[in-house]
């Protein structure tokens, strides 16, 4: 049984459910139109199933934060959800004035409504307990033309904002199917994964990876540990490998002694575990250029792993029954530096092992390549799955397990 109630926990006949869900998209800068609705396709089952069920569905979401270039209304939104349901959504441009209380008090069973942008309400960006949300204007409004929350936004899910927990703490509440997903997969990935099981992390990011790292080999979740990116960087510099000046530049953004005293620690203690590469592509002239390990350091940066490194951890991938990978393995963007993560993510999809993807950059690779449909479990997570990860609560999970109780 799961600490939080479920879509399957409430009766929803000809009740108005408010639906918080992840709707924040890649724009395009130029024109502002929506690039990907993978976040859209994702909430579906949830609506899909709310409709069938006979629920006026009233929707939450936001897209950008007050300031940044992408802060946008969710007209847009609106007509994405409405081509992927197959039926009209009522896009409101009001978030719980009188216009958008009017919608809501006039829905019958069935009808999809998708409020404004909520971030455009200053008291949603404001960190507060669900309590103290509770007392704000937008709850107190809402929630008395509601009869449930359900929360589906495991993206947001580290966020304290106000619609994330607020309705919580006055109204029935329960997990989407997405939430819900998230959650059970990730949980079990986390207690009790089939073993061996091995963890790859990679990217342009590695102090919180750090943590993970610890965190998963400690209470012994994960078996190996692969690092590729900037976190085999880190690791290799702290075994005191020269990386070239270029390269080092990089790691000066997220480096501290205390990280870098940190990794060194954990990279002795966890020597036979922790797997780093043992060749690399750097980029010369434009051109991909494989080195050895011993070839280092190099005045060149590194965008990728070598071949040799390729054929080690894919050896690794094809003895492992559970798969965990966030970040990519190079800069694979770039054509000439694709083949890292191509290869390793191809070896993934085709293994039999209980494969879960992480992370933007790693889910747009897996995209590209066209290997959603091989992988076991593709998070929508960014800043809630790292939070997951290294095992410390998110304030929407926290606030639907004390509705519970």
């Amino acid at each position: 049984m799961p600490e939080f109630n479920t879509l399957d926990d409430f009766d929803f006949g000809e009740k108005t459910v408010l639906l918080r869900v992840d709707f924040n998209l890649p724009l395009d800068k130029k024109t502002m139109e929506i690039l990907d609705t993978t976040r859209i396709k994702q909430a579906l089952p949830t609506i899909k199933e709310l409709i069938e069920k006979k629920a006026k569905v009233v929707i939450l979401a936001h897209q950008g934060r007050p300031g940044s270039w992408d802060f946008i209304s969710l007209d847009k939104h609106a007509k994405a959800l409405s081509d992927l349901l197959g039926k009209p959504v009522q896009f409101v441009d009001d978030i719980y004035g009188e216009k958008a209380k009017d919608v809501i008090s006039s829905a019958k069973p069935g009808d999809v409504i998708l409020l404004d942008n909520v971030r455009k309400v200053p008291e949603e960006m404001e960190k507060k307990s669900a309590e103290e949300h509770a007392k704000s204007a937008m709850v107190k409004v809402l929630s008395s033309l509601a009869d449930v929350f359900v929360n589906d936004a495991f993206a947001a899910a580290h966020r304290k904002q106000c619609s994330l927990i607020g309705f919580t703490a006055v109204l029935p509440s329960c997990a989407g199917r997405l939430m819900e997903k998230e959650l059970v997969t990730l949980g079990k990935l986390l207690s009790n994964p089939d073993k061996p099981s091995l963890f790859l992390f990679g990217g342009a990011k590695y102090s919180d990876v750090v943590k993970t790292i610890e965190r998963s080999l400690q209470n012994g979740i994960a078996d190996e540990v692969i690092l590729t990116g900037l976190p085999a960087n880190a690791f290799l510099k702290a075994r005191e490998i020269k990386l070239g000046s270029v390269n080092e530049e990089i790691l000066k953004e997220e480096e501290s002694p205390e990280l870098m005293e940190q990794i060194k620690k954990l990279s002795d203690e966890f020597n036979g575990a922790i797997k780093l590469p043992i060749d690399f592509a750097v980029e010369k002239d434009g051109k991909r250029v494989e080195i050895s390990i011993e070839e280092l350091p190099t005045e060149y940066p590194i965008y990728d792993i070598g071949l040799k490194s390729i054929e080690q951890f894919i050896e690794s991938i094809k003895k492992a029954h559970t798969i965990f990978i966030s970040g990519p393995c190079g800069v694979f963007e770039k054509k000439e530096f694709l083949r890292g993560t191509k290869e390793i993510l191809t070896a993934m999809a085709n293994s039999d092992a209980f494969s879960i993807v992480g992370g933007g950059h790693t889910v747009a690779a897996v995209e590209m390549l066209g290997l959603g449909d091989k992988i076991s479990h593709i998070s929508t997570g960014g800043g809630s799955l790292e939070k997951f990860m290294m095992g410390e609560p998110l304030p929407a999970v926290e606030a639907l397990k004390a509705a519970k109780r």
